[in-house]
């Protein structure tokens, strides 16, 4: 039982020794600490030197990662624009939104769906737009969607989701 222990201790010893080892800086000076050369080295710090110390600029805090909405987010969206437009010689249907974060907290994964129906009722190509960042608290965005271009496109549907459950969209005048 005591040399598991001395075993452990040592081991520990051994692995703060290496990870100290990076911060410290070895010369080949033999150092002297003796009274006197303690003594010669103090009176170059004056008062002075210190607050000068002080002043530097202090490095930027931390960004911390904040939680993402859970369960139902609240955005805002204008109404959308929807146009013909062509793309490397195919005609599109383009629409163009502009969303933004209600929620007090970062949304991940947001998801726009444009559905398009015919007459019937019956789906037809559709296209999606999935933001690759959280969408942060007030953030506005812009939302491209580019659905092939089918004669028989009647009316669509557009459908907001996000990686932790459902969006609740309103419909703004203006952001």
């Amino acid at each position: 039982m005591q040399n598991r222990k001395l075993t452990y201790f040592g081991v520990f010893l051994l692995a703060t020794a290496f990870a100290c080892a990076d911060a410290l800086e070895l010369s080949e000076e033999p150092l002297d600490v003796s009274a006197a050369a303690v003594e010669a080295e103090a009176p170059e710090q004056t008062a002075a030197a210190k607050p000068a110390e002080q002043t530097e600029q202090a490095p930027a805090p931390r960004r911390r990662l904040v939680a993402p909405v859970r369960g139902t987010a609240q955005i805002g969206y204008t109404k959308p624009l929807v146009k013909r437009g062509k793309i490397d010689g195919r005609d599109f249907v383009i629409t163009t939104m502009r969303v933004q974060n209600m929620a007090t907290a970062p949304i991940a994964g947001l998801k726009v769906d444009d559905f398009w129906y015919d007459k019937g009722g019956n789906p037809l190509p559709s296209d999606s737009y999935r933001h690759p960042r959280p969408l942060q608290p007030g953030e506005v965005i812009t939302v491209t969607l580019e659905t092939p271009l089918d004669p028989r496109m009647n009316r669509n549907q557009w459908q907001f989701s996000h990686a932790n459950g459902e969006i609740k969209p309103t419909l703004v005048p203006k952001l």
